[in-house]
């Protein structure tokens, strides 16, 4: 009732001109069309459950109206320049009930008015939610065109993406807001709204396509990365869900993740759009469980419990119940009411990570060689009460993750496994702990509607002992009752578990941020004993390590090192500039413009610092500085000078006692070596160049290693 009153209130509030909703206007007195795309979708759902010819009228008048409108005034400023895809799947939505030819011109000015999404090798912009939402618009704008490049151009988007930012497990990438150059670890995050959008394209493309290559994604983000998006009674969400991540809590990550606030937080009453578009993920998946296809027949799309009611064949009314419990059990069954025989194709995807996928129909086993990333195709005539069991076999596979530093992630059909880490929950006010622009109901009652921290109450920093000749050999598979409220997403009532051999790394902590430390080369060193550790299906993991590191105890692993920078201050820091200077992004030059940076812009020719505290009293007698220096770019140069100074017992800053002098050249550390001394904290002075800022691509403190 209360989406219906909505519904009605948006099919009346059409104007004569044919617009509708809010008249919300740019200071340039253009439209904003980005609020009407997003109610376009509700319409069109409300169609297909009604038939109520009010929406196609409503849809009709609208286009017309857009088709008024000059270029110049036609999807301006940000947000609706970069999504305009999504007016144009509802035009071509109205096109395929209506037939109206005048529909495909205002396509073509949707598509032309559109940000440039068919760039080759970059992407017009770099939001996750833009990226998740928009990279498909050239594929649908193929359907219109027949061009090739068009349909390219989405996986061209998808492979770019990918390949920067998504080296890790779950499907998705870092862009926890944007994504930036140099966070690409499995610890950066995508919005729940990311999570979301990207399923839905997965669902849009493979209707337009037929590749099986979108059904697997889409299964694979739903499984392994959207469950984790909310707590397990759906009463709170949170903003940001990553593959690695082990503290879930109230804290600001900035700038380790792009946004800042508290966007771990699980909280009912806040995290923005992501409170609104969560809701869609499930519906428009089972919207797409089964797809009709081109030959009066019947695609079993994704698989889980559902059932459906279509024509089919000649026309006859029929209804297919599919019950299951995929992912987490390898069958697939189906049953079918028809009120007369029909013959019809069915067609069953087999997915790419499955070998010998079987059928049996009727009980009775079905000769067929069924291909990964192909379909099964049945064309026969059908009767009342046929059944069909399709068994997809599941084996355990590893990923190993090379441009993310050789870790490695466990997938089991189409499940990925994460460190089974014990999870507490705290409640905490969420009117306290929400993002600064949340808004809630003045009636609302925050003992009811708590948000919640979740804290790691067991060890988390494994790495993997693996059998380096086959890897998958070293996991074995167990199999628990199927949980009671037929919820399998949560730590205690995962159905399936893995256990494996692994070895802690000491060196692997929370850094400054709260984050989980980034990943560092694998096989990574261990001597810690070796224990047997549980993992499970990453979905039911809030807190998750799902990209491991390998672990050794030989000569040649890889010693670890430890963050030793426990927090940063300084005079002044841009806002678009991150502190995040003492990791392991190594500058390829002093103009590098690819990692984290850290200035004093726009303070020009001024005296400034910057500071950092260590974890604890260590004994130091060098330290080396990158200097940022973007000379014939913009305005940070090498600073005129520059001097070191160190906390005493006291809280006193007092000079080093250098050995070698304070360097100026770019392209290079500038190392500076002193009397070794224990201290907490250094700082750095610098006096800038007149007429010119300055910065730091990295600094380099490494505790000497004779001293604790």
């Amino acid at each position: 009732d209360e989406a219906a009153f909505w519904i009605q209130a948006v099919l009346n509030s059409q104007r004569d001109t044919g617009d509708f909703g809010p008249d919300h206007r740019f200071a340039d007195g253009s439209r904003d069309y980005w609020a009407n795309m997003v109610m376009l979708y509700c319409l069109q759902s409300y169609y297909e459950y009604t038939d109520d010819p009010r929406v196609l009228e409503l849809m009709s008048r609208y286009f017309r109206y857009q088709s008024t409108v000059p270029d110049d005034k036609m999807l301006t400023d940000y947000w609706q320049k970069m999504r305009g895809g999504e007016n144009l799947h509802s035009i071509y939505w109205l096109y395929n009930r209506t037939g109206q030819p005048w529909l495909l011109e205002v396509a073509e000015k949707i598509h032309r008015n559109t940000a440039n999404w068919m760039m080759k090798d970059t992407l017009p912009n770099w939001h996750n939610v833009n990226i998740a939402e928009c990279f498909r618009e050239p594929a649908t704008y193929y359907l219109q065109t027949r061009n090739p490049d068009h349909l390219q151009a989405a996986y061209d988007n998808f492979r770019i993406i990918r390949d920067l930012y998504g080296q890790v497990p779950g499907g998705m990438f870092g862009g926890d807001e944007n994504c930036r150059p140099g966070y690409d670890d499995p610890r950066q995050a995508t919005e729940t709204c990311g999570l979301v959008e990207q399923m839905h394209s997965d669902e849009i493309l493979f209707g337009i396509t037929g590749d099986v290559f979108w059904a697997d994604h889409c299964e694979h983000v739903a499984f392994n990365m959207y469950p984790a998006s909310t707590t397990a009674d759906f009463r709170a969400l949170r903003y940001f869900v990553a593959p690695n991540m082990v503290l879930s809590d109230r804290g600001n990550k900035h700038p380790g993740i792009d946004n800042s606030g508290p966007f771990f937080l699980m909280n009912p009453l806040s995290h923005r759009c992501c409170q609104h578009n969560h809701s869609f993920g499930w519906p428009y998946f089972a919207d797409h469980v089964f797809m009709a296809t081109s030959d009066n027949g019947l695609c079993a799309a994704l698989y889980t419990a559902a059932t459906v009611t279509l024509r089919v064949g000649d026309g006859t009314p029929i209804t297919l119940k599919e019950d299951t419990r995929y992912p987490f059990e390898e069958q697939v069954r189906l049953s079918l009411t028809t009120p007369n025989p029909v013959t019809f194709p069915l067609y069953l995807r087999v997915p790419n990570w499955c070998q010998n996928a079987a059928v049996r129909i009727n009980n009775q086993p079905v000769s067929l060689k069924a291909q990964p990333g192909r379909f099964i195709r049945i064309e026969r005539e059908w009767k009342n009460g046929d059944t069909v069991a399709y068994t997809l076999p599941m084996q355990i596979q590893t990923r190993t993750w090379t441009k993310n530093h050789n870790s490695v992630s466990i997938d089991y059909g189409p499940l990925t496994f994460s460190l089974k880490i014990d999870e507490r929950y705290e409640p905490c006010d969420p009117t306290q702990t929400a993002v600064w622009d949340s808004k809630w109901q003045d009636t609302v009652d925050p003992a009811k509607w708590p948000a919640v921290e979740i804290f790691p109450d067991s060890d988390w920093n494994y790495g993997l002992v693996l059998n380096p000749d086959n890897p998958a050999a070293s996991f074995t598979l167990h199999k628990n009752p199927w949980p009671a409220d037929n919820f399998p997403f949560t730590v205690q009532s995962a159905p399936l578990e893995m256990t494996v051999k692994a070895r802690q790394i000491p060196q692997w902590k929370l850094d400054r941020f709260g984050l989980c430390a980034r990943l560092q080369d694998s096989p990574a060193f261990s001597d810690q004993p070796e224990q047997t550790v549980t993992l499970i299906p990453m979905g039911a993991a809030r807190l998750r390590i799902s990209a491991f590191p390998t672990v050794a105890n030989t000569p040649d692993a890889n010693v670890w090192k430890e963050p030793i920078v426990a927090g940063v201050s300084a005079s002044h820091i841009h806002d678009r500039d991150s502190t995040d200077i003492f990791d392991d992004h190594e500058p390829a030059a002093s103009n590098d413009h690819n990692i984290p940076r850290f200035t004093w812009w726009p303070r020009q020719g001024t005296e400034e610092w910057i500071a950092f505290e260590l974890d604890r009293a260590r004994t130091i007698s060098a330290l080396g500085v990158y200097w940022f220096d973007d000379t014939g770019i913009g305005r940070c140069r090498i600073p005129a000078a520059w001097r070191l100074k160190y906390k005493t017992d006291d809280g006193q800053w007092k000079d080093v006692r250098v050995k070698t002098p304070f360097g100026l050249s770019k392209d290079r550390y500038n190392r500076v070596e002193f009397e070794p001394l224990r201290t907490t904290a250094f700082r750095i002075e610098v006096t800038l160049q007149d007429g010119f800022s300055g910065g730091i691509l990295r600094i380099d403190v490494q505790p000497d290693p004779q001293t604790p």
